[in-house]
């Protein structure tokens, strides 16, 4: 999965130098990038007023030793004392107030700040087992974990739902491709050679860290804790983390040095950043012979397929392939639980289609859809994302193309009916200096948590990229044909380089010449064409050489020529949804978990509000006492949730049925049914508490409907008789 942000802040971002040709070719300068994202107004407004009410406080004791040395009267130094007491007591209301807004507080009502909710919301996880540390018992390995039963159950309710919403209501056609890779496919896809972080070590241990980690950390850090710094001071450290993802090496070592960072444990000094590869290396077979790798995204199965599945489509376009498995990147230094592992779940699909007609025929399915957009023009002036229409953005060609505001359009349904919450997800639109040179356009679904805005779906046009690389590297033609009904007569322009010439000109490079001059489009071959005609010689930049060259009229021939065509082959272009599910679900998680307060008001109970479609468990089962009679209507309703398909639960311990509640709420269970007649039941909705009373031999049938989303629980609310419990604890 290519991820082009500050992510892969994932789905895994892509690495830090995931670099030309998979990341731009220019270098980044540091001192020229504008400042985005500028500083909210309140918290300008807050630092400046810290450090005019600080230096009050310090010329207000400056006053008072003052005084004292002068030998003043008793009462005027008291005086003083008390002003610069009630200074000290507004410097510090300031702090409060400062401090509330760096740490995302948000004021009153006991709001939690974003650690102790993330705090939180991981202990009620790792307690129910939705998910634990891998090797527990080894203490563990960073960056690897284990799904519990829960956990487990809404990984796989996730992943049914993007079957159905995309491979099933687009007529996708799925695979599953091994997880092991040859290298000469990741060589061709640019992995091998550019699919790397950049690494400092603690020169005395040699412990390795990720540099940008390490940067971001101390920015936000001096931010969030240094309440004394100016407001300039906020202003460069918010723009170093707003453009960290495009240092260089070089870069990112000076800042490390010039903020006088260490290594955190040891606080010993750290090596300059180089490159590291973050795909895990293996060989194929017992010689040794084969290298290969565990792949660090699913795509390159689709793409090396494409020439099978476009025969299997019936040799048309468009179409779209879809694949869920496991991918692996060996990370410097995993953290943030499930948003950066070393093996985690994708779900990528990969949509060919004529580069010649990216419209959609379904486009005006989702072209009244709006929500946060986040365009480049905004991020590069400084405004916040803002809700506009679909239809809109691609229209005025913000968004690319139909195809691509599409599947915009679609991961935003998708998403928003998982459980996310569409006021804290943004579609934010790359910018230039992030994205790949061949690419057209490419957007990120960002969704916020306590970490801050993380990338969990990017939808990128990629153009012909991919199926160009891997056609060159293996000598199979991945392309396409539209046969037409009477020939056409066409101009081609051809390139012809004279390999001769450039073979003693150019020597080793060559190879790099002569691919740079026939991947020429036509403007500037014949642009060149005039000016060697008219000097005999022309500069040209070659791209892999990272330099001009100099072209003589004897080096290449350009020339249009007339010829009938029967048919037109060329390479489909690639749109790419690309999911990272691992970094879903947490979001998903922390968006459906809130805490109450039980019945006598001692203790806070936590629930997760998932909706039916993802809750681990979608009904569960209570006679009300232990009972005989009871719990033999809790079987006869238990197989009637089996036949029906829906998971649940039965509970028939001597527990209060206050108490079972609050254990199922805290699985985020949606639905309680409690046995408490040998006729009727009541039915229990998790976040209203409200109740309802159906005969036996209904319930089932009522909690599929609103499992399956046939029916609201407004719905059932309406239709039958309602019942309050005084016995129920909630």
């Amino acid at each position: 999965m290519r991820l082009l942000s500050s992510l892969l802040s994932s789905t895994n971002p892509l690495p830090h130098h995931f670099t030309s040709p998979l990341r731009n070719a220019f270098s980044f300068q540091f001192r020229n990038f504008p400042r985005l994202f500028s500083m909210d107004s309140s918290e300008r407004s807050l630092r400046n007023a810290l450090s005019l009410k600080q230096l009050a406080v310090e010329a207000q004791g400056d006053a008072v030793r003052a005084l004292k040395a002068a030998g003043a009267a008793k009462a005027e130094i008291d005086a003083a004392i008390e002003a610069l007491n009630g200074l000290k007591i507004e410097k510090a209301s300031i702090e409060k107030q400062l401090q509330a807004v760096v740490s995302g507080a948000g004021g009153g009502d006991g709001a939690l700040n974003r650690e102790s909710f993330r705090q939180a919301v991981g202990n009620t996880l790792e307690r129910r087992l939705f998910y634990i540390p891998s090797f527990k018992i080894y203490r563990g390995v960073a960056g690897l974990y284990d799904y519990g039963p829960p956990g487990c159950a809404v990984k796989s309710n996730v992943l049914a739902f993007w079957r159905q919403h995309f491979v099933l209501e687009e007529n996708m056609l799925e695979v599953d491709c091994p997880c092991v890779t040859p290298e000469v496919v990741l060589k061709a896809s640019g992995h091998v050679d550019k699919f790397t972080d950049l690494m400092v070590k603690d020169e005395k241990t040699g412990t390795c860290y990720r540099a940008d980690h390490l940067l971001k950390d101390f920015c936000n850090e001096k931010l969030q804790k240094d309440l004394s710094i100016s407001s300039e001071k906020a202003a460069e450290l918010k723009h170093i983390l707003a453009v960290l993802d495009d240092l260089s090496a070089d870069e990112l070592g000076a800042k490390i040095k010039e903020y006088g960072i260490t290594a955190p444990d040891t606080k010993n000094p750290l090596s300059d950043p180089y490159p590291f590869n973050l795909m895990f290396q293996t060989s194929i077979g017992p010689s040794g012979l084969l290298p290969g790798y565990m792949r660090p995204e699913t795509a390159q199965g689709i793409f090396v397929n494409f020439k099978d599945l476009y025969y299997y489509n019936g040799n048309k376009l468009p179409f779209a392939a879809a694949q869920i498995g496991q991918a692996f990147r060996n990370e410097i230094s995993p953290r943030q639980g499930l948003l950066r592992v070393r093996e985690f779940t994708l779900a990528e699909i990969e949509h060919f289609v004529d580069p010649e007609d990216k419209s959609h025929p379904k486009f005006a399915d989702v072209a009244n859809l709006e929500f946060l957009m986040f365009p480049r023009e905004d991020q590069m002036s400084g405004n916040s994302a803002r809700k506009i229409p679909l239809g809109e953005a691609v229209s005025k060609g913000t968004v690319n193309n139909e195809t691509l505001g599409y599947f915009i359009g679609r991961v935003y349904l998708f998403l928003t009916r998982l459980g996310i919450d569409k006021n804290r997800l943004r579609f934010r639109q790359h910018l230039a200096n992030e994205m790949a040179h061949y690419a057209a356009d490419c957007w990120d679904a960002e969704i916020e948590c306590s970490y801050g805005w993380i990338e969990c779906v990017g939808i990128a046009d990629r153009s012909a990229y991919d199926l160009h690389a891997h056609t060159e590297k293996s000598g199979v033609p991945l392309v396409a044909h539209e046969k037409f009904a009477e020939p056409r007569e066409v101009e081609k322009l051809v390139i012809a380089p004279v390999k001769k010439e450039l073979g003693l000109a150019f020597k080793g490079s060559q190879k790099n010449v002569v691919e740079a001059l026939e991947a020429m489009k036509e403007k500037e071959a014949l642009e060149m064409k005039a000016t060697l005609e008219s000097n005999g010689e022309v500069e040209f930049y070659v791209c892999t050489l990272a330099k001009n060259v100099l072209i003589k009229k004897s080096m290449v021939a350009i020339s249009k020529e007339k010829k009938k065509e029967h048919q037109r082959v060329f390479t489909p272009s690639v749109i790419e949804p690309s999911f990272g599910i691992g970094r879903i679900i947490y979001c998903l998680f922390e968006h459906s978990y809130y805490m109450r307060p039980s019945k006598a008001g001692d203790e806070h109970l936590n629930v997760f509000r998932f909706p039916p479609l993802v809750a681990p468990i979608k009904c569960t089962v209570f006679p009300l006492v232990q009972n005989q009679q009871y719990e033999q209507v809790a079987k006869v309703i238990s197989k009637s949730l089996t036949v029906a398909g829906i998971s649940h639960k039965i509970d028939i311990t001597g527990t209060s049925i206050g108490k079972r509640y609050a254990r199922t709420d805290e699985l985020g269970v949606p639905f309680a049914i409690t046995v408490d007649s040998a006729s009727s039941v009541t039915i229990r909705e998790r976040d209203s508490k409200d109740q309802i009373r159906v005969g036996v031999e209904e319930a089932a049938s009522v909690v599929k409907d609103v499992t399956d989303g046939f029916r609201t629980w407004e719905d059932v609310w309406s239709t039958f008789p309602h019942h309050v419990s005084a016995s129920a604890e909630d």
